[in-house]
């Protein structure tokens, strides 16, 4: 039997990453294929009927799988991640000659945001501007950026093009993960000194690949082995893992869901069944 692997085709190198993963793979006994999904909600469905055994799964699929799959009397489990989906932050940025110290002080302002399923860009940082006391829609304006909507934040468009709004004077603050707030200083969508840190979010976990129960454990097991395995030193497949953004893989955990958690239930993105329920998103 091959264990089947679901992957969501975000950007042109995820086919070179996963070929190069399969013969690595199957290099070393495990006989494996991958699928390519347009969108995670379908990879999300495939994975929880057993149609594919594995999933490289956002922050927001895994929530989805977990609720799919305990509605349907059936379990989910992060069985790997890599080293650098551990306690990311999301920041609220200002420019830096704006009047704001916190972010309580942009009620009544516009917030620009990534896409509407991102997690890092617009719902985790969503529910942090509720902690400071603003509600989106009420005291504070979200102004939402959808670049490849369905594919969870896996991208960087929509958050660059918030970005973008706040240098041009559009918004007076942006949500970003902390990461792409160095890259937009780095290529310049940031200025050098032009922009101001005045919040962080507490650190959540990001992707995991997401396996669930019943489906052939001993190739799961043979598949986690291997994937822990990997070493930065092997040149063979450290092109692959620069490109998928890691040094090494770590172990799957859930701890670090619990802010996208909130943030779900809070903007009602899914029901507890795992059902879509966000009003303004179509993948």
């Amino acid at each position: 039997m091959t264990l089947i692997m679901g992957a969501v085709a975000y950007d042109p190198k995820v086919v070179t990453i996963w070929n190069g993963f399969r013969t690595w793979l199957r290099d070393h006994d495990l006989p494996f294929d991958y699928v390519l999904y347009s969108n995670c909600e379908r990879q999300v469905e495939d994975l929880v009927a057993g149609r594919i055994q594995a999933a490289w799964n956002s922050p927001l699929a895994w929530i989805r799988s977990q609720r799919l799959a305990r509605s349907g009397g059936r379990a989910v489990r992060p069985l790997v991640m890599r080293d650098t989906d551990r306690d990311l932050t999301s920041v609220i940025v200002v420019r830096s000659d704006s009047a704001y110290e916190k972010p309580a002080d942009l009620k009544d302002q516009a917030v620009g945001v990534g896409a509407v399923d991102s997690p890092q860009g617009t719902l985790i940082p969503r529910s942090f501007l509720r902690t400071a006391g603003l509600t989106p829609g009420e005291n504070v304006t979200i102004r939402r950026y959808d670049v490849g909507v369905g594919l969870h934040g896996d991208h960087i468009g929509g958050e660059r093009d918030a970005a973008r709004a706040l240098i041009a004077g559009e918004v007076e603050a942006v949500a970003v993960i902390d990461a792409n707030h160095l890259l937009f200083g780095r290529e310049g969508t940031f200025p050098a000194g032009s922009t101001r840190i005045i919040g962080q979010t507490a650190p959540y976990d990001h992707c995991n690949m997401t396996v669930v129960d019943g489906s052939t454990p001993e190739l799961v097991a043979t598949f986690g082995e291997l994937l822990l395995s990997m070493s930065y030193a092997d040149a063979e497949v450290r092109p692959l893992l620069d490109l998928e953004g890691l040094t090494a893989w770590r172990e799957g955990r859930e701890s670090g869901y619990v802010l996208l958690e909130t943030a779900v239930d809070e903007d009602g993105f899914y029901d507890e069944q795992g059902r879509v329920t966000a009003a303004e998103y179509t993948p």
